[in-house]
């Protein structure tokens, strides 16, 4: 079986529009949001939560970042098993992209050459996300 491609889906509590209007900010591409208050489970939810999101989409290319503010009944885990991998096309792209996901976060470790001919680095931003941004200069 052939995958088509793989989505990064993150849950927020709360905070999902602004951090994915902080994502476009950083990536660019189309962002669009669905409220619970537009969509027909907006009857069953309590009013409080008729602003959250439901689903949110930003879309660059080949990139697509998927988030929502529903968190399971157990509440949200922020934990270290999902980290979003940026694949660049230049370095002037892997730099511009470290920096704008490094405001409010921190940086793992910085950009730097690799053995595997690739500039390399990895952030987490001030959401608790962490990103790794690879740019493979044997490609090019």
């Amino acid at each position: 079986m052939l995958m088509k491609n793989v989505i990064s889906y993150l849950t927020f509590n709360g905070n999902c529009r602004e951090a994915m209007e902080f994502y476009k900010e950083c990536v660019g591409g189309e962002l669009s949001f669905q409220t619970i208050g537009e969509s027909p489970m907006s009857e069953k939810m309590p009013k409080k939560m008729r602003n959250s999101i439901l689903h949110a989409t930003l879309t660059n290319g080949n990139v697509v970042i998927m988030a929502t503010d529903i968190t399971p009944q157990s509440g949200l885990v922020k934990g270290n098993n999902i980290s979003l991998m940026l694949d660049c096309s230049n370095e002037v792209e892997i730099e511009t992209l470290y920096k704008k996901l490094l405001v409010g976060g921190y940086a793992n470790h910085s950009l730097e050459e690799t053995f595997w001919g690739a500039l390399f680095g990895d952030v987490t931003d001030k959401y608790g996300n962490h990103w790794l941004l690879n740019f493979n200069k044997n490609n090019f």
